[in-house]
């Protein structure tokens, strides 16, 4: 089965319904496969006080940014209309409840979970029970491993268990893939460590590919199809001097087109050749473009581990419980007092997710201010 190549458009779009159908023209013109955008709503996301971020504009909060980027779910409906008009699958990333109910109700051609919402639990269970109603009509799903380690990776994959059971569909996605990633902006080719595509087929049973961050339009992607991935997702965008939050590190459509080339080259080696002798043919063809050192550094050892650009990130990107309220000394917590949020710029990061349901219901035993990440030491739980 051939590789299923994403063109994440992200927000690339900013809104604009003809922005839309010119980047789904671009990524279908430059040999995609399934377009993906990201359904957001800031309040899923973020608390209003996570920080700031610098953009080519100046410098804004985060949350107000993200605040930009929310568009009604007509928006999403005729972007998948589009897109099939256009001959390439729908697929789009949710990030909680309400954009998940939603997206489902389009009926895409997947769901998309981003690194950061990969202990989003109480979005990747809501999927999971989506899954056990609909059996084989459940759109597959796509997980990205970023900022992870091996732990989180199998807690998600946990949560997906309907997934696990479904059989494989006419379809280039299977019921439930991972896509290995680094969680940078860009992210350094040679610390992708690719041979950890394998390495995650292996543990989990289940297909793999590479979600790339990095700037170079045909490295990381050849190298994912020599070490057996089977989905490549890489940004597009229409132009990198536009001000969209990914377009820094996205390919524009002549980079996709190019990359969307080599990684098919690289298919045609390994199918005539065999697996050995054809990714040692598409290895050599690289070389003639790349140093031998970068390439061996790209590839890596197969040990998951965070990325030296990404360790930072770990435990803020990720989803922790943060309080949306001050509130005082006894209180008992209820469900508005807190939420599941990316930490991001200068909030504390609070407890895992998963307990989600134990600290609701627990009394503070001390003051508590709004955005702060939940503690143990703040709560009473008998």
């Amino acid at each position: 089965m051939p590789v299923s190549i994403i063109a994440e458009i992200g927000t690339a779009h900013g809104g604009n319904p003809h922005k839309m159908r010119a980047l789904i023209d671009a990524a279908a013109d430059s040999g995609a496969d399934y377009v993906k955008f990201q359904w957001v709503y800031a309040d899923e996301i973020l608390h209003p006080d996570t920080g700031f971020v610098s953009l080519p504009g100046g410098t804004v909060p985060l949350y107000q940014r993200f605040r930009e980027l929310e568009v009604p779910p007509e928006f999403f409906s005729e972007a998948l209309e589009y897109a099939h008009k256009c001959g390439v699958g729908f697929i789009c990333s949710p990030f909680g409840l309400k954009s998940l109910d939603e997206l489902l109700a389009l009926k895409p051609d997947a769901v998309k979970i981003a690194s950061p919402e990969l202990n989003h639990y109480p979005l990747l269970k809501k999927l999971n029970e989506y899954a056990e109603n609909m059996g084989d009509s459940a759109p597959p799903a796509i997980l990205s491993a970023g900022v992870s380690r091996l732990g989180d990776i199998e807690k998600a994959l946990g949560c997906l268990n309907a997934y696990q059971r479904l059989p494989q569909k006419d379809s280039r996605l299977a019921p439930l893939s991972l896509l290995h990633c680094v969680t940078a902006y860009p992210a350094p080719e040679t610390e992708y460590n690719l041979r950890t595509i394998q390495t995650l087929s292996a543990i989990f049973g289940v297909s793999t590919g590479v979600s790339d961050h990095s700037l170079d339009a045909v490295l990381v992607p050849v190298l994912s199809v020599i070490a057996g991935g089977v989905i490549i997702e890489k940004h597009i965008t229409l132009s990198k001097e536009t001000d969209g939050l990914d377009d820094p590190v996205a390919l524009e459509p002549r980079e996709f087109a190019l990359m969307t080339e080599q990684v098919r080259k690289a298919e045609q080696y390994l199918s005539a050749y065999g697996s050995a002798c054809g990714a040692d043919s598409a290895l050599e063809a690289l070389a003639r473009s790349y140093p031998k050192e970068t390439i061996i550094a790209a590839l890596g050892d197969g040990v998951k581990r965070l990325a030296p650009a990404e360790a930072a990130n770990y435990g803020r990107t990720n989803r922790s419980l943060h309080f949306m309220k001050h509130l005082q000394t006894g209180t008992c917590i209820s469900k508005g007092d807190i939420a599941v949020l990316r930490t991001e710029k200068v909030l504390t990061p609070g407890i895992s997710p998963e307990y989600l349901d134990t600290v609701l219901g627990a009394r503070l035993a001390r003051d508590v201010r709004s955005g702060d990440g939940v503690q143990w030491r703040q709560l009473l739980l008998y």
